[in-house]
C-alpha cells in the first residue's frame, strides 16, 4: 500500500507519467491491496468474535474507523477539493463492520454471500445507481471523481470471504498452528497492531517529503 501511494504521489507531483486510473498493471496491484486489506478486516472480525470480543467493543472501534475516515474525507477535501473522498476505504470499512455484524457465522454462509456480492457487483451495474446518494453501494455505471472510491459491491466479497475462512481456522485450530511458528517478524507484527496508525500517517508523511524534495529539484 505505501509502495503504491509512493508511486501515485511520484505521479502527482509529475516525477512519473503513468495512467494510474487505466493502466491494467496499476489496476491490478490498486486490487489485489484493497482485496487483502478487506480479507484482512473479516478474518479479524471473525477472530474477535470467537476471542468473545463484546458488541460494545467491537461498536467502538466501528466509532473510531468512522472517525477516521472523516478524517481523511476532511484531508482530502483540503488537498483535492474537486475529488475529495466520500465513500474510501476507510469509510467502507466501517460499515462492513456493522454488515458482519448481523451475517451467519460459518464457511458457507459468509463464502457464498461472499461470492455473490463479487459477481453482482461486477456484473450488473444501473443508472440508478449513478445517484451520489447510492454511491456508497456500487452498482454504478461511471466511476465517480474522488481520490479513493470503494463501494459495497463488490468490494465486501472479500471481506465476507476473509471472514468465513477464518470461522473455519478457528473451528479447526488453524491459527493455534500459525501461532507457534517462528520466527514472527517483530516489525510486521508491530505493524499490524498499528495498522490504522499506519494508514493515516504515512501519506501525509511521504508528501511532507516529495513536496519539498520536488521544490527543490523539479525544474
Amino acid at each position: 500500500m505505501i509502495l503504491y501511494h509512493l508511486g501515485f504521489d511520484l505521479n502527482y507531483l509529475g516525477w512519473l507519467h503513468q495512467n494510474i486510473n487505466a493502466d491494467p498493471l496499476w489496476l491490478t496491484a490498486r486490487a489485489l491491496i484493497l482485496s487483502s486489506f478487506l480479507f484482512t478486516v473479516g478474518a479479524s472480525f471473525a477472530l474477535a468474535e470467537a476471542s468473545g470480543v463484546s458488541r460494545r467493543t467491537q461498536l467502538a472501534r466501528v466509532v473510531k474507523i468512522s472517525a477516521a475516515a472523516l478524517l481523511v474525507t476532511a484531508g482530502s477535501w483540503i488537498a483535492f477539493p474537486n475529488s475529495a473522498i466520500y465513500f474510501g476505504v476507510l469509510h467502507a470499512i466501517a460499515v462492513m463492520s456493522i454488515l458482519l455484524l448481523v451475517i451467519p457465522q460459518g464457511v458457507w454462509p459468509a463464502c457464498t454471500l461472499g461470492v455473490a456480492a463479487i459477481w453482482l457487483g461486477n456484473g450488473y451495474a444501473s443508472g440508478y445507481f449513478d445517484q451520489p446518494a447510492l454511491a456508497w453501494i456500487g452498482l454504478m455505471t461511471r466511476k465517480p471523481l474522488t481520490e479513493d472510491y470503494v463501494p459495497i459491491l463488490p468490494w465486501f466479497g472479500a471481506c465476507l470471504i476473509g471472514y468465513g475462512l477464518a470461522h473455519k481456522m478457528v473451528r479447526h485450530r488453524g491459527f493455534e498452528v500459525l501461532q507457534q511458528l517462528r520466527p514472527r517478524p517483530r516489525l510486521l507484527c508491530w505493524m499490524g497492531r498499528h495498522s490504522l496508525a499506519i494508514y493515516l500517517l504515512h501519506q501525509p508523511v511521504l508528501l511532507g517529503l516529495l513536496i519539498p524534495l520536488t521544490a527543490l529539484l523539479k525544474p
